[in-house]
């Protein structure tokens, strides 16, 4: 469960480099990337937390 934490944290930040990126500033997503990543990589860090029993 970590690990597709992690996975979806990755692609998140993917994601929100490239809407950074975007060519057209006026076609602005919906998703809210940064609040993805992070919580993508809060939940893997306590997933591997209680996998490995850190307290």
């Amino acid at each position: 469960m970590a690990g597709s934490s992690a996975a979806i944290a990755l692609f998140a930040s993917f994601a929100d480099w490239r809407r950074n990126r975007r060519r057209d500033p006026d076609k602005v997503g919906f998703m809210p990337w940064s609040f993805i990543t992070v919580m993508g990589v809060l939940c893997a860090l306590m997933l591997a937390g209680a996998a490995l029993k850190i307290h």
